[in-house]
Order: C-alpha cells, then sequence, then structure tokens
C-alpha cells in the first residue's frame, strides 16, 4: 500500500517492512498497463544501489496499488520504452 505525499512522493513498505521514500519521474501508459519510474528520494545517488525503479499501477477498488514487475523481459521492455520517451523529449542540441 503507498502514502501519497504531494504529487511526486510516495512511501511504500519493502518486503521487509522499512518504509522507502520514492520521487515520481515519469508515468507511462503502455500495452493497456500504467508504468510508473521512481528513484529513491531518501538514497544518495552515489549509493550502488541508486537507480531507477519501475512499478507497474493497478487499480484496487478505487485506490492505486503499485506491483513490483516480476517478468525480466517486462520490465526490459518498459525500461526501453521509458528511455525512448525521455530520449523524444530531449531537446536537440544546436550547432
Amino acid at each position: 500500500m503507498s502514502e501519497l505525499f504531494g504529487d511526486d512522493f510516495i512511501t511504500l513498505e519493502d518486503d521487509d517492512g522499512n518504509e522507502v521514500v520514492l520521487e515520481l519521474v515519469d508515468t507511462m501508459d503502455y500495452n493497456n498497463q500504467t508504468y510508473n519510474c521512481f528513484v529513491p528520494a531518501d538514497m544518495d545517488e552515489n549509493d550502488p544501489d541508486y537507480g531507477l525503479i519501475i512499478l507497474r499501477a493497478v487499480m484496487d477498488g478505487s485506490d492505486f496499488m503499485f506491483e513490483d514487475i516480476e517478468d525480466p523481459a517486462e520490465l526490459n521492455e518498459v525500461y526501453e520504452k521509458f528511455q525512448i520517451l525521455w530520449a523524444a523529449e530531449e531537446p536537440e542540441e544546436q550547432e
């Protein structure tokens, strides 16, 4: 279950029961699913465990829940789609 902190932050509980604060980077609809890309908000960028976290958003009644993507092929495909989306948003360099 998640608790929202403003528009860009959520707190989730990991498998060990620890709270993890994540900052939303982007959201994408792909293959009739909604995916959210996060970074740890309470972790230094130089930490070796720091990186993108991609979760699938699903409706549970009237609330959104976030699910891990267990299938490595699906996770890789979604990651690549985020990369394409971000590359398209970058302004082209002027010479």
